[in-house]
């Protein structure tokens, strides 16, 4: 069985493709509440003061 070679540099996202990326990027800057589940826990870090 022979190994895939992927071109170094080059990567492709079905997400990024289709939009879901941006529409995420959007609501998250209007909202100000992150959709990343670390930028969640950060945020609820602050507000908590830990």
């Amino acid at each position: 069985m022979t190994k895939k070679k992927a071109v170094k540099g080059l990567s492709f996202s079905v997400n990024k493709a289709i939009g879901i990326t941006d529409a995420k990027k959007k609501i998250a800057k209007a909202t100000g509440i992150p959709t990343t589940k670390s930028g969640r826990r950060a945020k609820a870090g602050k507000l908590l003061g830990l």
